[in-house]
């Protein structure tokens, strides 16, 4: 199973690159909104761990052209921003499940299993 990690924060990408990685994904990591945007719509996914707040373009922006495109793969939405406008802009432009920061890694990990296992 492959996983997108899309987060400028590189030394959490590369935190939660490892924790994937040890749970058994094959991951491909993006640390800024058009690079995990081109990643996403070219390279085949089982599913995408997303940040909001991406240098370029913002990580809703990438959700609604991923969808667009017909990016179907589960998106879990991990982000600082935990006001409800918030969420409501994440679910409606495609997001599967929303996980806010500070986070446990196993939390992200099992949120993750779960859309993979839905899809």
């Amino acid at each position: 199973m492959k996983v997108l990690v899309v987060e400028d924060d590189r030394t959490l990408a590369g935190q939660i690159g490892k924790a994937l990685t040890e749970a058994g994904y094959t991951v491909e990591l993006a640390h800024d909104g058009p690079t995990g945007e081109f990643l996403g719509a070219t390279e085949e996914m089982d599913a995408a761990v997303l940040d909001v707040g991406l240098p370029g373009l913002d990580g809703i922006e990438v959700l609604k052209r991923w969808r667009e495109g017909g990016i179907s793969a589960p998106v879990l939405i991990l982000t600082a921003r935990d006001r409800w406008a918030d969420k409501v802009a994440g679910f409606r432009a495609g997001a599967d499940d929303y996980v806010l920061k500070p986070f446990r890694m196993e939390e992200v990990i099992l949120r993750l299993a779960t859309l993979i296992r839905r899809a």
